[in-house]
């Protein structure tokens, strides 16, 4: 497993940068406000259709939650993005001894009120109009190997264009307040009925 780095010259220069490129290449990033506790860390799962999802969340937490930013990536893009490993990420080496590593490093950040640990559940990109989103068994590895105080954030993306020509990005966030002991299933169809609510909600804005 290969952890995250502390630089804080490169962490200003690219929260900087991701904050200019999604100002560019996007008409809008619109996001609700959700309640959560500032005094626990918060388990944020999303779904991954694009290239810019961990951009995208990074800037959510930093307008919105301000925690210390954390995402599980694969240990290629960890090695290939090099400035990755200095906004928060840590590599995940799929089939291999070293994921379970991997999964209790991520579980233990959680023990901590100021992290934020970012997960894409499904493991690797799908089409933004899929109808459900799977999620890797190794999910539930992560959160018993934590202390179970953290909260769960979910958050469903969606992007369209309408009238403009840079396209519109909007984020759903839902605060779920799971059992301290849950299921693998439990979270799964709980995440997937915000995101079909949030599906619905997408299709029906008229312009």
């Amino acid at each position: 497993m290969l952890e995250p780095r502390q630089n804080k010259l490169v962490f200003q220069f690219f929260s900087w940068y991701i904050k200019r490129i999604i100002s560019s290449d996007f008409q809008e990033l619109k996001f609700n406000r959700t309640e959560f506790s500032k005094d626990q860390a918060i388990l944020l799962l999303a779904n991954h259709s694009s290239w810019w999802d961990g951009f995208l969340m990074f800037q959510i937490n930093r307008l919105y939650f301000k925690k210390k930013f954390h995402v599980m990536i694969t240990e290629e893009n960890y090695r290939k993005v090099w400035f990755l490993k200095y906004l928060g990420s840590f590599s995940v080496k799929k089939n291999s001894r070293s994921a379970i590593e991997t999964l209790e490093y991520a579980g233990k950040l959680l023990n901590n009120p100021d992290n934020l640990v970012l997960i894409f559940p499904q493991g690797k990109l799908y089409s933004g109009h899929v109808d459900e989103i799977q999620f890797q068994k190794g999910l539930i590895n992560l959160i018993n190997s934590s202390n179970r105080k953290f909260q769960y954030i979910f958050a469903a993306s969606f992007i369209d264009y309408f009238e403009y020509r840079k396209p519109m990005l909007t984020c759903y966030l839902q605060e779920w307040k799971g059992a301290e002991f849950t299921s693998l299933q439990l979270i799964k169809s709980a995440y997937n009925k915000h995101y079909e609510t949030s599906r619905q909600k997408q299709t029906a804005i008229q312009v």
